[in-house]
């Protein structure tokens, strides 16, 4: 428990007093969000806001997780040094996108068949490692199967588990991303899974196979890492968040989004909780439905859902404030958050 808190309070440090450095040296660099035209006219008055901020808090995580290891002497264990990876890999991906975008002076950056293909990339080499290095009791990250409280089913081998495993990451890095429209919408909205992971790393640690057999023990390789994990990460987003949150004084950019996707990613295929992760992180798949629904109707029939999506931009278009937007939806991403860890919670329970 002592390393959760190290990380979380270093995490948050880290970022609140980073952020505020980041501001000025991306202003006087002129390192600015660019807008599109067509999109929310009330938008148009963010042109300019320093972008990139997702650099600090990814490096306040890092930093928190180096710092909690050696603050207790002990070293990085295979399953949080994977999902550190991950995040720091798709984060790398969104960096490229955004300097693209500022380098070019444009909305759009890198073009969409690249920034799949770098996902892709960094999401087979996690796939192919997380089902090795097993650990003395023979226990690795994850096994080739498809999991929702815990594994279950058959193996769907190591060629259908690294598929299941790379739509799971393009899948959220992506909903993280179209998440991220609004003054911290997505900052609060992952950081409740986050909280979510953190309790359920502890949970896992506190009921594992390995110290107690039975129905209701979970296989998981190193979940107080994966708690530590998702701890540095949280710490360091509420520290972003406290600059992030409207009116934001820096956005994170694609380089935060497809990071905290990532990291979302890697933890639900650590944990083994990949379909959990659907209730979870709700707020973010109901966001991708409803881009889904407006391209696949629009295409279909010429008519379109939704007045703009992702969802957060129907109702800005509907008059609702940008706060009432973003508090309404963290009030949802909790109750997802909440739901899932009542279903993880439950379905331990003796029966």
């Amino acid at each position: 428990m002592t390393n959760i808190i190290i990380a979380g309070a270093v995490g948050l440090i880290l970022s609140m007093l980073g952020t505020p450095l980041a501001i000025r040296l991306f202003s006087r660099r002129g390192i600015g969000q660019n807008v599109r035209e067509e999109g929310v006219q009330a938008h148009l008055g963010k042109k300019g806001t320093p972008t990139m901020g997702g650099i600090v808090f990814v490096l306040a995580a890092l930093l928190a997780y180096g710092a909690s290891h050696l603050a207790m002497l002990e070293p990085p264990t295979v399953s949080g040094m994977l999902v550190l990876f991950l995040m720091t890999g798709l984060g790398a991906v969104g960096f490229l996108d955004d300097f693209i975008k500022i380098y070019k002076q444009r909305s759009l950056g890198l073009r969409s068949g690249a920034k799949a293909l770098g996902q892709l990339v960094v999401g087979a080499v996690f796939a192919v490692l997380v089902t090795r290095q097993p650990n003395v009791y023979g226990i690795t990250p994850a096994e080739t199967r498809v999991s929702f409280l815990r594994d279950i089913g058959p193996s769907i081998g190591i060629v259908g588990f690294t598929i299941w495993v790379l739509i799971m990451i393009v899948g959220f890095s992506n909903a993280v991303n179209l998440t991220d429209g609004l003054d911290g919408l997505a900052s609060g909205a992952t950081g409740a899974v986050l909280a979510a992971y953190v309790l359920i790393g502890n949970w896992q640690l506190r009921n594992n196979c390995i110290d107690q057999l039975g129905p209701n023990c979970y296989w998981v390789r190193d979940p107080l890492d994966l708690a530590v994990v998702a701890a540095a990460v949280l710490g360091a987003l509420i520290g972003f968040l406290w600059w992030n949150a409207p009116p934001a004084k820096i956005f994170m950019g694609d380089t935060g989004s497809l990071a905290l996707g990532g990291v979302l990613a890697g933890l639900a295929i650590a944990t083994r909780t990949q379909l959990l992760l659907i209730i979870l992180a709700g707020l973010c798949v109901v966001i991708t439905l409803s881009v889904i629904i407006q391209v696949g109707s629009f295409k279909m029939t010429g008519k379109r859902v939704f007045r703009m999506a992702p969802l957060q931009h129907h109702f800005e278009l509907k008059g609702w404030a940008e706060t009432t937007i973003v508090v309404r939806f963290w009030l949802i991403a909790i109750l997802c958050a909440a739901l899932g860890l009542g279903l993880f919670y439950v379905e331990w329970m003796p029966k």
